[in-house]
């Protein structure tokens, strides 16, 4: 039996992210290839006749999964029974703005999307935010959008976690599909902790630890981290415009997991509402380990955190509740 169209919200749709996004949702990448879709992209008035030469190539394309398409300006015609909400639009930080600026004009934005969501979403709709500063938008917009279920509200740092896998599994020679468990701690930020202290490896002779294969604690405390933290503005210096491609794969991961479910025994990185877990303040949106099944996330419980790690743990922690108290500030 056919199944009904998801209605799939993506914001910021002309832009690059955007553009690489839209082809893959509609291709069946990011809810399976028996999953019809019906794409709602929005972006601002300036980008509407770039959003619609988007709306032409997808005709063009011909995706048997896509069921319709709605190109529009106007937030509440965007956000009408959407079932998946991906907030990729905001305001990128520009050369001489503060951070409380470009904090400004993001609890602007996301108020107004957020508020859209909460009259004309579906009920259910999961909310995934792409747009920096990832983890602190994803916290207004529950502020502005109080029906929806803080289950139901996240931010991204799933490409995070699989830049970490990309690096685990270019030092140790092995298919990335073989390495599993890296855990992003924290704020989609250059404070994030990348943790493969409970990452394990598929081998000939079965599941070994990262830890124990790489055998090299000074690059894993060090370049490591400091290359995953460090992966988004390495890529804008080399391509001159910010990670485009890898992030839209990578939310097309996370709805994916989150939807369809975590494979028994993995665990994936989600920027997620904190309930005290690992002494992380209740309250802000840090990234966890977390399973996945029948459409909810849980926490990873009873991980052991080291001295180390516990010190990054809280670094981030701490940057993101001032990133909260900041945002906070501008609602005033």
């Amino acid at each position: 039996m056919a199944k009904d169209p998801v209605h799939v919200l993506v914001t910021g749709a002309a832009g690059q992210i955007g553009y690489a996004l839209v082809p893959m949702i509609a291709r069946g990448v990011m809810l399976g290839a028996d999953q019809p879709v019906i794409l709602h992209m929005l972006d601002i008035p300036l980008a509407a006749e770039a959003l619609n030469g988007v709306k032409m190539e997808l005709v063009d394309a011909a995706f048997p999964l896509l069921k319709g398409v709605v190109a529009t300006t106007d937030v509440v015609e965007a956000c009408l029974g959407v079932n998946i909400a991906v907030m990729v639009g905001g305001f990128p930080r520009k050369e001489g703005m503060e951070r409380k600026d470009v904090m400004s004009k993001n609890v602007s934005i996301y108020k107004s999307q957020a508020s859209a969501l909460e009259s004309h979403a579906a009920a259910n709709c999961k909310v995934l935010v792409v747009a920096n500063p990832a983890n602190t938008n994803a916290l207004i917009l529950k502020e502005f959008a109080p029906s929806i279920p803080e289950k139901n509200i996240s931010c991204l740092t799933r490409l995070d976690h699989n830049r970490a896998l990309g690096q685990v599994s270019e030092r140790l020679s092995v298919q990335v599909s073989d390495v599993k468990n890296v855990i992003i701690w924290g704020n989609h930020s250059s404070t994030q902790y990348p943790d493969v202290t409970h990452a394990t490896v598929k081998t000939s002779v079965g599941k070994k630890a990262v830890k124990e294969l790489v055998a090299d604690d000074a690059w894993l405390n060090g370049e490591f981290i400091s290359t995953v933290q460090q992966r988004g503005a390495a890529i804008i210096k080399a391509r001159k415009f910010s990670s485009a491609l890898s992030a839209a794969s990578s939310a097309c991961d996370h709805i994916r997991d989150w939807v369809v479910g975590t494979p028994e025994g993995t665990w994936v990185s989600m920027g997620v509402y904190s309930d005290g877990s690992y002494d992380v303040p209740a309250g802000l949106i840090y990234s966890f380990p977390v399973t996945c099944k029948n459409g909810e996330w849980s926490i990873v419980q009873g991980l052991s955190i080291d001295e180390f790690s516990r010190s990054k743990l809280d670094k981030t922690a701490e940057e993101l509740s001032e990133e909260k108290a900041l945002a906070y500030s501008c609602l005033v």
